[in-house]
Protein backbone atom coordinates (compact mmCIF):
# COMPACT_ATOMS: atom_id res chain seq x y z
CA UNK A 1 0.00 0.00 0.00
CA UNK A 2 0.82 3.69 -0.62
CA UNK A 3 3.11 5.26 2.57
CA UNK A 4 0.81 5.83 5.42
CA UNK A 5 -2.22 3.61 4.09
CA UNK A 6 -2.98 0.35 5.48
CA UNK A 7 -5.71 -2.05 6.10
CA UNK A 8 -8.06 -1.78 9.00
CA UNK A 9 -9.22 -5.49 10.11
CA UNK A 10 -12.84 -5.76 10.31
CA UNK A 11 -13.95 -2.94 7.04
CA UNK A 12 -15.43 -5.27 5.43
CA UNK A 13 -18.49 -5.86 7.35
CA UNK A 14 -19.70 -2.20 7.40
CA UNK A 15 -20.58 -2.98 3.52
CA UNK A 16 -24.17 -3.14 2.54
CA UNK A 17 -25.47 -1.11 6.07
CA UNK A 18 -27.06 1.61 6.64
CA UNK A 19 -24.84 4.45 7.33
CA UNK A 20 -22.00 3.24 4.94
CA UNK A 21 -18.46 3.24 6.46
CA UNK A 22 -16.02 5.30 4.29
CA UNK A 23 -13.47 3.04 2.65
CA UNK A 24 -11.01 5.52 3.71
CA UNK A 25 -11.79 4.22 7.39
CA UNK A 26 -10.50 1.19 6.44
CA UNK A 27 -7.25 2.72 5.67
CA UNK A 28 -4.96 4.64 8.15
CA UNK A 29 -3.84 8.12 7.36
CA UNK A 30 -5.86 9.15 4.10
CA UNK A 31 -6.61 12.91 4.64
CA UNK A 32 -9.21 14.46 2.72
CA UNK A 33 -9.46 14.56 -0.85
CA UNK A 34 -7.56 17.12 -2.83
CA UNK A 35 -7.85 17.94 -6.05
CA UNK A 36 -6.06 15.34 -8.85
CA UNK A 37 -4.04 17.08 -11.34
CA UNK A 38 -3.45 14.97 -15.00
CA UNK A 39 0.39 14.67 -14.80
CA UNK A 40 0.31 13.19 -11.01
CA UNK A 41 1.27 9.37 -11.40
CA UNK A 42 2.77 9.04 -8.29
CA UNK A 43 2.99 5.68 -6.31
CA UNK A 44 4.00 4.25 -3.11
CA UNK A 45 5.49 0.82 -2.32
CA UNK A 46 4.21 -1.44 0.64
CA UNK A 47 4.83 -5.19 1.85
CA UNK A 48 2.72 -7.45 -0.30
CA UNK A 49 2.19 -9.40 2.82
CA UNK A 50 0.54 -7.68 5.05
CA UNK A 51 -2.28 -8.73 6.67
CA UNK A 52 -5.91 -8.93 4.17
CA UNK A 53 -4.01 -8.27 0.88
CA UNK A 54 -4.37 -10.11 -2.57
CA UNK A 55 -2.38 -12.05 -3.81
CA UNK A 56 0.18 -10.86 -6.30
CA UNK A 57 -0.27 -11.30 -9.48
CA UNK A 58 -3.97 -11.65 -8.95
CA UNK A 59 -5.71 -14.20 -10.92
CA UNK A 60 -6.17 -14.16 -14.74
CA UNK A 61 -9.46 -13.15 -16.42
CA UNK A 62 -11.85 -16.17 -16.36
CA UNK A 63 -12.54 -15.23 -20.47
CA UNK A 64 -9.85 -15.17 -23.11
CA UNK A 65 -9.96 -11.88 -25.00
CA UNK A 66 -10.30 -12.78 -28.43
CA UNK A 67 -13.91 -13.47 -29.58
CA UNK A 68 -15.08 -11.39 -27.31
CA UNK A 69 -17.53 -8.47 -29.30
CA UNK A 70 -20.50 -11.02 -29.62
CA UNK A 71 -19.91 -12.62 -26.12
CA UNK A 72 -23.02 -11.82 -23.82
CA UNK A 73 -23.30 -12.65 -20.10
CA UNK A 74 -25.06 -12.51 -17.08
CA UNK A 75 -24.76 -9.64 -14.09
CA UNK A 76 -23.03 -12.63 -11.84
CA UNK A 77 -21.19 -13.84 -14.16
CA UNK A 78 -19.69 -9.95 -14.91
CA UNK A 79 -18.75 -9.36 -11.18
CA UNK A 80 -17.50 -13.11 -10.97
CA UNK A 81 -14.92 -12.28 -13.74
CA UNK A 82 -14.06 -8.58 -13.49
CA UNK A 83 -10.59 -7.38 -11.83
CA UNK A 84 -9.15 -4.07 -11.44
CA UNK A 85 -8.97 -1.76 -14.29
CA UNK A 86 -11.60 -3.64 -16.41
CA UNK A 87 -14.26 -0.70 -17.91
CA UNK A 88 -17.83 -0.78 -18.23
CA UNK A 89 -19.64 1.03 -21.07
CA UNK A 90 -23.20 2.50 -20.92
CA UNK A 91 -25.43 3.49 -23.76
CA UNK A 92 -28.81 5.02 -22.89
CA UNK A 93 -31.05 6.52 -25.12
CA UNK A 94 -33.20 9.46 -23.30
CA UNK A 95 -32.05 13.29 -23.79
CA UNK A 96 -29.39 13.58 -21.43
CA UNK A 97 -28.09 10.60 -22.83
CA UNK A 98 -28.37 11.66 -26.74
CA UNK A 99 -26.66 15.26 -25.63
CA UNK A 100 -23.45 13.71 -23.73
CA UNK A 101 -23.37 11.24 -26.47
CA UNK A 102 -23.72 14.37 -29.60
CA UNK A 103 -21.63 16.71 -27.12
CA UNK A 104 -18.54 14.25 -27.67
CA UNK A 105 -19.31 12.62 -30.62
CA UNK A 106 -19.43 9.29 -29.14
CA UNK A 107 -21.62 5.88 -29.01
CA UNK A 108 -21.62 5.54 -25.50
CA UNK A 109 -22.30 8.34 -22.46
CA UNK A 110 -21.05 6.83 -19.70
CA UNK A 111 -17.81 5.25 -18.33
CA UNK A 112 -16.72 3.10 -15.06
CA UNK A 113 -13.82 1.00 -14.24
CA UNK A 114 -13.51 -2.22 -11.74
CA UNK A 115 -12.06 -1.54 -8.50
CA UNK A 116 -11.45 -4.86 -6.87
CA UNK A 117 -9.13 -4.96 -4.20
CA UNK A 118 -8.98 -8.06 -1.10
CA UNK A 119 -11.93 -9.64 -0.02
CA UNK A 120 -13.82 -5.96 -0.71
CA UNK A 121 -17.24 -6.05 -2.73
CA UNK A 122 -15.89 -5.20 -6.30
CA UNK A 123 -16.57 -1.56 -6.64
CA UNK A 124 -17.15 0.75 -9.55
CA UNK A 125 -15.00 3.89 -10.02
CA UNK A 126 -16.82 7.01 -11.82
CA UNK A 127 -18.31 10.26 -12.28
CA UNK A 128 -22.11 10.97 -12.92
CA UNK A 129 -24.64 13.29 -12.28
CA UNK A 130 -27.00 11.71 -9.89
CA UNK A 131 -26.26 10.53 -6.19
CA UNK A 132 -28.42 8.03 -6.11
CA UNK A 133 -26.08 5.46 -4.45
CA UNK A 134 -23.64 6.62 -0.80
CA UNK A 135 -20.31 7.22 -1.89
CA UNK A 136 -18.04 4.23 -0.42
CA UNK A 137 -14.68 6.27 -0.27
CA UNK A 138 -16.34 9.30 1.49
CA UNK A 139 -19.24 7.73 3.37
CA UNK A 140 -21.42 10.64 2.19
CA UNK A 141 -23.96 11.46 -1.39
CA UNK A 142 -22.46 13.62 -3.47
CA UNK A 143 -22.47 14.24 -7.00
CA UNK A 144 -19.14 13.95 -9.31
CA UNK A 145 -17.03 11.84 -9.19
CA UNK A 146 -17.73 8.30 -6.99
CA UNK A 147 -16.90 4.70 -5.32
CA UNK A 148 -19.65 2.22 -5.75
CA UNK A 149 -20.87 -1.08 -5.24
CA UNK A 150 -20.53 -2.43 -8.45
CA UNK A 151 -23.78 -4.55 -8.63
CA UNK A 152 -25.88 -1.63 -7.03
CA UNK A 153 -24.39 0.89 -9.76
CA UNK A 154 -24.70 -1.13 -12.90
CA UNK A 155 -28.19 -2.58 -11.70
CA UNK A 156 -29.37 1.54 -11.42
CA UNK A 157 -27.64 1.94 -14.74
CA UNK A 158 -29.62 -0.96 -16.10
CA UNK A 159 -33.57 -0.65 -15.12
CA UNK A 160 -33.81 3.22 -13.33
CA UNK A 161 -31.77 4.78 -16.29
CA UNK A 162 -32.74 2.43 -19.05
CA UNK A 163 -28.75 1.79 -19.93
CA UNK A 164 -27.23 -1.03 -22.40
CA UNK A 165 -24.27 -2.18 -20.47
CA UNK A 166 -20.75 -3.73 -21.29
CA UNK A 167 -17.99 -4.74 -20.10
CA UNK A 168 -14.15 -4.70 -21.52
CA UNK A 169 -11.38 -6.52 -19.24
CA UNK A 170 -8.15 -5.21 -18.93
CA UNK A 171 -5.32 -7.53 -19.86
CA UNK A 172 -2.95 -8.86 -18.12
CA UNK A 173 -3.51 -8.41 -14.55
CA UNK A 174 -2.48 -5.30 -12.67
CA UNK A 175 0.68 -4.42 -10.84
CA UNK A 176 0.67 -4.02 -7.14
CA UNK A 177 2.16 -0.36 -7.55
CA UNK A 178 -0.53 0.46 -10.22
CA UNK A 179 -3.03 -0.64 -7.44
CA UNK A 180 -0.97 1.58 -5.19
CA UNK A 181 -1.49 4.35 -7.64
CA UNK A 182 -5.04 3.87 -8.25
CA UNK A 183 -5.90 4.68 -4.32
CA UNK A 184 -3.96 7.13 -4.61
CA UNK A 185 -5.95 8.53 -7.27
CA UNK A 186 -9.45 7.87 -5.93
CA UNK A 187 -8.05 9.74 -2.24
CA UNK A 188 -7.13 12.99 -4.49
CA UNK A 189 -9.91 12.67 -7.39
CA UNK A 190 -13.50 11.75 -5.45
CA UNK A 191 -15.96 14.02 -4.96
CA UNK A 192 -14.84 16.10 -7.93
CA UNK A 193 -17.97 18.03 -9.22
CA UNK A 194 -19.28 16.60 -12.15
CA UNK A 195 -19.39 19.42 -15.45
CA UNK A 196 -22.81 20.79 -16.59
CA UNK A 197 -23.65 19.25 -20.59
CA UNK A 198 -22.42 22.39 -21.95
CA UNK A 199 -19.22 22.86 -20.01
CA UNK A 200 -18.49 19.17 -20.74
CA UNK A 201 -18.65 19.68 -24.27
CA UNK A 202 -16.70 22.76 -23.50
CA UNK A 203 -13.84 20.69 -21.64
CA UNK A 204 -13.97 17.96 -24.30
CA UNK A 205 -13.27 20.41 -26.74
CA UNK A 206 -10.79 22.24 -25.26
CA UNK A 207 -8.85 19.19 -24.58
CA UNK A 208 -8.83 18.83 -28.70
CA UNK A 209 -7.12 22.02 -29.14
CA UNK A 210 -3.30 21.92 -29.14
CA UNK A 211 -2.62 23.75 -25.62
CA UNK A 212 -0.12 26.54 -25.97
CA UNK A 213 3.63 25.53 -25.35
CA UNK A 214 4.21 28.84 -22.98
CA UNK A 215 1.40 27.16 -20.51
CA UNK A 216 1.96 24.39 -18.16
CA UNK A 217 -0.09 21.86 -19.09
CA UNK A 218 -1.64 20.31 -15.86
CA UNK A 219 -3.98 21.90 -13.44
CA UNK A 220 -5.55 21.23 -10.59
CA UNK A 221 -9.34 19.88 -11.79
CA UNK A 222 -12.42 21.44 -10.66
CA UNK A 223 -14.92 19.80 -12.36
CA UNK A 224 -14.24 16.22 -14.56
CA UNK A 225 -16.75 14.17 -16.28
CA UNK A 226 -16.65 10.60 -16.41
CA UNK A 227 -13.97 9.86 -19.51
CA UNK A 228 -11.75 12.36 -18.12
CA UNK A 229 -11.74 10.59 -14.07
CA UNK A 230 -10.79 7.58 -16.11
CA UNK A 231 -8.27 8.88 -18.29
CA UNK A 232 -6.57 10.31 -15.24
CA UNK A 233 -6.76 7.67 -13.13
CA UNK A 234 -5.48 4.93 -15.95
CA UNK A 235 -2.39 8.02 -16.66
CA UNK A 236 -1.51 7.59 -12.89
CA UNK A 237 -1.63 3.81 -12.91
CA UNK A 238 0.66 3.95 -15.95
CA UNK A 239 -1.90 2.14 -18.20
CA UNK A 240 -2.17 5.14 -20.64
CA UNK A 241 0.59 7.38 -21.93
CA UNK A 242 0.57 11.00 -21.01
CA UNK A 243 0.89 12.49 -24.63
CA UNK A 244 -2.68 13.40 -24.36
CA UNK A 245 -4.22 15.85 -21.64
CA UNK A 246 -7.28 13.70 -19.79
CA UNK A 247 -10.20 16.00 -21.26
CA UNK A 248 -9.37 14.73 -24.91
CA UNK A 249 -10.70 11.47 -24.31
CA UNK A 250 -14.78 10.61 -24.04
CA UNK A 251 -16.62 7.95 -23.51
CA UNK A 252 -16.28 6.35 -26.84
CA UNK A 253 -12.52 6.90 -26.86
CA UNK A 254 -13.24 3.58 -24.32
CA UNK A 255 -15.40 1.57 -26.85
CA UNK A 256 -13.59 -1.11 -29.10
CA UNK A 257 -14.18 0.95 -32.33
CA UNK A 258 -12.18 3.67 -31.13
CA UNK A 259 -7.70 3.41 -30.98
CA UNK A 260 -7.20 3.33 -27.55
CA UNK A 261 -3.26 2.47 -27.61
CA UNK A 262 -2.55 2.11 -23.96
CA UNK A 263 0.88 1.38 -22.33
CA UNK A 264 2.96 -1.16 -21.22
CA UNK A 265 1.50 -4.35 -23.20
CA UNK A 266 -1.21 -3.76 -21.67
CA UNK A 267 -4.84 -3.89 -23.84
CA UNK A 268 -8.71 -3.94 -23.45
CA UNK A 269 -10.77 -6.91 -25.02
CA UNK A 270 -14.21 -6.25 -26.85
CA UNK A 271 -17.36 -5.84 -25.28
CA UNK A 272 -19.04 -8.65 -23.65
CA UNK A 273 -22.71 -7.56 -23.21
CA UNK A 274 -24.02 -7.88 -19.84
CA UNK A 275 -27.20 -8.57 -19.38
CA UNK A 276 -29.65 -7.60 -15.81
CA UNK A 277 -32.90 -8.14 -14.31
CA UNK A 278 -35.76 -6.17 -15.93
CA UNK A 279 -36.29 -4.28 -12.69
CA UNK A 280 -34.91 -3.66 -9.28
CA UNK A 281 -35.97 -5.77 -7.03
CA UNK A 282 -35.85 -3.22 -4.13
CA UNK A 283 -35.04 0.02 -4.62
CA UNK A 284 -32.00 0.99 -2.46
CA UNK A 285 -32.13 4.41 -1.97
CA UNK A 286 -34.17 7.54 -4.13
CA UNK A 287 -32.09 8.51 -6.98
CA UNK A 288 -32.10 11.76 -8.73
CA UNK A 289 -32.00 11.47 -12.91
CA UNK A 290 -29.12 9.44 -13.57
CA UNK A 291 -27.35 10.04 -16.98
Amino acid sequence: MPAGIAWRPGGLGYFGKPGVQAIPDLFRGVGASAALTSGDHHSGGGDTREAGQARYPPPPHVLTLAGMNSASITIDAALDMTLTGDVWLFRGHKAADRAVQLATNSPVNHVGMSVVIGDLPPLMWHAELSKALPDLWSGGSHRGAQLHDLREAVLIWATRYGQKIWLRQLDPAITREMEDALLLAIARMDGTPFPTTARLAGRWLGGRVPAPRRRKESSNLETAYCAEVLAVTYQAMGLLPGRRRANWYDAGSFWSGDDLSLAAGFALGGEIAVQTPAALPSPPHVAASGS
